[in-house]
């Protein structure tokens, strides 16, 4: 079955949910019309997690939109008779960049460290001329710090809000901001890494053959044990048949 409609198809994969859409960038737009929500990036490390985690698998079962992100998920569907591209969750941020700069969104960016928060929103400026930044915060507040920082970005009704502070944190964080309305949230790993040039994203080829994880291995071999989620997400799938 092919996804043809904008309206996402939700389906799950090893019981996580996921989003079946013939365009996420489609499928984000027209959530924000409807009135916002969480976006999730579902790959097979999350999936995974999520099963493990209730906190996580809570967030992602409510989250307003899922894509599929990696290529074990794309595999998954595609053995439930799905076809569907693997969408990048970095892709599918900066496109928001984008379309915000241009459209006058009030746009958030939580996460990272204090100069990735500053390198990141030098370059957003430099790039996206037209971006509105409403609140720029990096992610190695105070406990005390976060509550004021909270309200504050409640306060700001923001259209787009990034958040770059790690699976499963970026997801449960979302999920339980008090006060949380309108406006697209969602996690973006290592995203601000390489939009502020920290990190590089692994080259095309590798995407095109799905072996971006081993290039973020390579760079952060810590990574490993992480990893290991990848082998046990195919064996599980190849399981449930």
């Amino acid at each position: 079955m092919a996804a043809t409609a904008t309206e996402p198809q939700r389906t799950s994969v090893l019981g996580v949910p996921v989003d079946v859409c013939a365009d996420v960038g489609e499928a984000a737009l027209a959530l924000w019309q409807r009135g916002g929500g969480q976006i999730v990036t579902l790959n097979a490390e999350m999936t995974m997690a999520a099963k493990a985690d209730p906190a996580l698998g809570a967030a992602v079962a409510s989250a307003a939109l899922v894509i599929p992100d990696g290529a074990g998920v794309v595999w998954a569907l595609g053995r439930q008779g799905f076809r569907v591209r693997r969408s990048p969750g970095i892709e599918l941020a900066r496109n928001l960049l984008a379309h915000a700069a241009a459209h006058g969104w009030r746009v958030a960016l939580v996460g990272g460290s204090p100069a990735v928060m500053e390198q990141l929103t030098a370059r957003l400026r430099q790039e996206l001329p037209g971006l509105q930044l409403v609140l720029s915060a990096h992610g190695y507040q105070s406990t005390e710090a976060w509550p004021g920082l909270e309200q504050q970005l409640v306060g700001a009704r923001p259209d787009l809000v990034l958040v770059a502070l790690g699976v499963p944190r970026q997801e449960t964080w979302i999920q339980q901001l008090p006060g949380r309305r309108g406006g697209l949230w969602m996690g973006v790993g290592g995203s601000f890494d390489v939009w502020a040039g920290v990190k590089k994203r692994a080259p095309s080829w590798m995407g095109a053959l799905q072996i971006e994880w081993l290039y973020r291995l390579v760079q952060e071999p810590s990574r490993w044990r992480r990893m290991l989620a990848l082998p046990a997400f195919a064996l599980a799938v190849l399981r449930q048949g």
